[in-house]
């Protein structure tokens, strides 16, 4: 009898480590069938998209004011830079965890590498989250698919209403090494502190024979304040000059004026320029497609 009952506990006990295992492998199958995800939209274990894994465009450059704060999904951002591709995008009001998701993003669901370098102006609460004793960076920030180096980040002394300033670093674009510049100047109705910002960021600019200046300028071609500016490099539309009092260039915003540049330094006239409204900001993606060598 005892020996009976030892034979049926052991039968027992194997049913139930095969029974344990067959959930387990339910729930495996599971977790691959609906994938995985993260907080705040982030990339699930389906199937990349038809152009995953397509090159980015090597000649291409950005700049894309992302609009903070705005109920805007990190993926719908990497989507909008997915759709363009380019080899540089300069991103301003920009917070750190969402360029790193963006960043993701754009590898996992378009199949799109980027290296990213960070120019937090402030910690935020308020626009990038966090905690109050450690809240979010938030500035702008370099998305590059060659590496940089030498990247420096610089608060202006005086940001107007909020803090602000510029970053820079060295990369590739069409094969060529060049100098990048990411800014984004005081709102508007602050003209005295955009023209000391202007001044500064030519001094950066000016030992640099081939540069590219991205940025939220928040004025106008023909304002004073980018004099500066305007004596160093040529904005990439090729109609877009000051002179002509700003009517050869297209507004870059919802409310149609022309704030976001692609200045160039020591490259000639580019091949391409466009700007691309979107639902997910309220300034426009301007790319340009540049004959850098």
């Amino acid at each position: 009898m005892a020996y009976a009952i030892g034979v049926h506990r052991e039968e027992a006990m194997v049913l139930g480590r095969g029974m344990r295992s067959l959930v387990g492998a339910v729930i495996v199958a599971g977790l691959v069938f609906l994938g995985t995800s993260a907080p705040n939209g982030g990339p699930s274990a389906r199937p990349l998209p038809a152009d995953a894994g397509r090159d980015v465009v090597p000649d291409r450059v950005m700049t894309w004011n992302l609009c903070n704060p705005c109920e805007t999904s990190d993926v719908d951002r990497a989507a909008e830079i997915a759709r363009y591709a380019p080899q540089v995008v300069g991103l301003q009001e920009a917070c750190v965890g969402d360029v790193a998701r963006i960043r993701d993003h754009l590898e996992h669901l378009h199949g799109l590498v980027y290296h990213v370098e960070y120019g937090p102006v402030l910690q935020s609460w308020g626009r990038c989250g966090g905690v109050p004793w450690n809240a979010g960076g938030y500035g702008q920030a370099v998305l590059s698919a060659a590496p940089m180096t030498d990247r420096v980040n610089v608060e202006y002394p005086d940001g107007g209403s909020e803090d602000r300033g510029y970053m820079a670093v060295t990369t590739t674009v069409d094969g060529r090494t060049v100098r990048v510049f990411n800014t984004h100047f005081a709102e508007r109705r602050q003209e005295a502190v955009r023209a000391d910002q202007a001044r500064a960021l030519a001094a950066a600019v000016a030992p640099y024979d081939r540069a590219i200046v991205l940025g939220d300028f928040n004025a106008v071609p023909d304002a004073p304040e980018l004099a500066r500016i305007w004596e160093l490099a040529e904005d990439a539309h090729p109609q877009c000059r000051p002179a002509a009092g700003g009517g050869g260039c297209e507004p870059t915003t919802d409310w149609q004026s022309k704030f976001d540049y692609v200045f160039l330094r020591g490259i000639p006239t580019p091949l391409t320029y466009r700007v691309e409204p979107t639902r997910y900001s309220d300034h426009h993606l301007v790319h340009t497609d540049l004959d850098a060598a």
